[in-house]
């Protein structure tokens, strides 16, 4: 049996803040990809590290990132249209892959 001081410790370490990422396209752009491989299957959800496929969130996700490339085309740089080119591709192919 739990005690409720061990219970309360563990709300507190989920409540304690962690150190995040600065927000940029890249890193936006790539928890969008984070998110669309957890739908695809291909990783465990973070909350209970079970896999699950669901074909439709993730096809959202990827035309999520579809619509933001053709959203931002012409203010992008090099490395950000190569990232999110790269991005596409990889997740079009797996989510193919997925509905063979």
């Amino acid at each position: 049996m739990e005690n409720k001081s061990n219970a309360k410790q563990g709300k507190d370490d989920k409540n304690q803040e962690i150190p995040l990422p600065q927000v940029t396209f890249a890193t936006f752009i790539l928890s969008l990809n984070t998110s669309a491989l957890m739908h695809l299957g291909e990783i465990p959800d973070p909350d209970n590290q079970e896999s699950e496929c669901n074909l439709q969130l993730a096809r959202h996700a990827i035309d999520t990132i579809a619509m933001l490339k053709e959203k931002t085309a012409g203010n992008l740089s090099e490395d950000e249209k190569a990232l999110i080119d790269h991005i596409l591709f990889d997740l079009r192919m797996r989510f193919v892959k997925k509905t063979e």
